[in-house]
């Protein structure tokens, strides 16, 4: 059965070129974006049935987007083209050290996520697993229907995946998204976070602490990426991972790569703890991949 995915998919337009600020940008490329896109495209790649529960504008940009998805094998039963919701579009500027920063407009989701509402439990019946992150936690409308799928995929005792990917700068009040992070976190099957996330959401800067504090929050295995250091595993499988040399342009993909070789690898296990430790150093190695590239995918 397949592994529902549930977030955005967008237009990624890139300065490819590095840059302190936005106005010092002189051309943008298009490229495939989306984290939660980013990541059912991975995992496609690597062998995992995949759907993406979401959408885009019924527009050319919408259509490119589907098409695209459509050619790496991701399922589409639960991706909308909405008619007269404008498909997203991020101006993605990314500085001499390859930290990128992201100027979104269009709404295009939010309209896609209200019209997969009502499909929703079906959705969830007939998927293996669920994977959400907190991108579709701001809006109120697709925050309830996020809710509603964790939730009820717990309840009916199927593995479910958080990746926090905590862009505050999106949010009125940074603190409403850690606090609703955090409110995810109880039964989660794997969670997937940086250094900083886990920070927030455990309060303890040492990584260490912070596994063990977010494994007694309620988690049963957490990933914390470690930059350049690698990536360690905590719960019911331990294991530390060292980095990947690599050429970095443009780490906004890294994260999504590394979850999606991670659910790959558990999708072809059957959500067995022990294949996030077997699939971690390949998963590290393809995030070290990612950055070298301007595109995520």
């Amino acid at each position: 059965m397949r592994v529902l995915c549930l977030g955005e998919s967008l237009v990624d337009l890139i300065c490819e070129r590095p840059v302190r600020r936005l106005s010092e940008a002189d051309a943008f490329v298009p490229h495939f974006g989306g984290a939660m896109a980013n990541v059912c495209v991975i995992a496609a790649r690597h062998g995992a049935d995949v759907a993406l529960a979401g959408g885009a504008g019924d527009d050319p940009w919408g259509r490119w987007l589907r098409g695209r998805l459509e050619q790496e094998g991701v399922g589409l039963d639960w991706f909308r083209l909405v008619e007269g919701a404008p498909t997203p579009l991020a101006f993605v500027t990314v500085d001499p050290e390859g930290e990128p920063d992201f100027l979104i407009y269009g709404g295009g989701i939010h309209a896609a996520m209200t019209a997969f509402a009502p499909r929703m439990p079906d959705a969830v019946r007939a998927s293996r697993a669920l994977v959400i992150a907190s991108n579709t936690l701001l809006d109120e409308r697709e925050r309830q229907v996020t809710l509603d799928a964790r939730a009820s995929m717990l309840e009916q005792g199927k593995p479910v995946v958080f990746d926090p990917n905590l862009r505050l700068h999106r949010w009125e009040n940074p603190g409403r998204a850690v606090t609703l992070a955090r409110e995810c976190l109880p039964g989660l099957f794997l969670l997937k976070c940086n250094r900083r996330e886990a920070e927030l959401l455990s309060g303890e800067p040492n990584p260490e602490a912070a596994a063990a504090g977010l494994l007694a929050g309620g988690v049963r295995n957490v990933v914390i990426t470690l930059g350049a250091e690698g990536a360690m595993l905590r719960g019911a499988v331990r294991a530390n991972v060292p980095g990947v040399a690599a050429r970095t342009v443009n780490a906004t993909g890294a994260g999504d790569a590394l979850l999606g070789v991670l659910i790959a690898r558990l999708a072809a296990s059957d959500f067995y703890p022990a294949a996030i430790a077997a699939g971690l150093g390949e998963a590290v190695a393809e995030a070290a991949r990612a950055t070298e590239r301007w595109g995520a995918t």
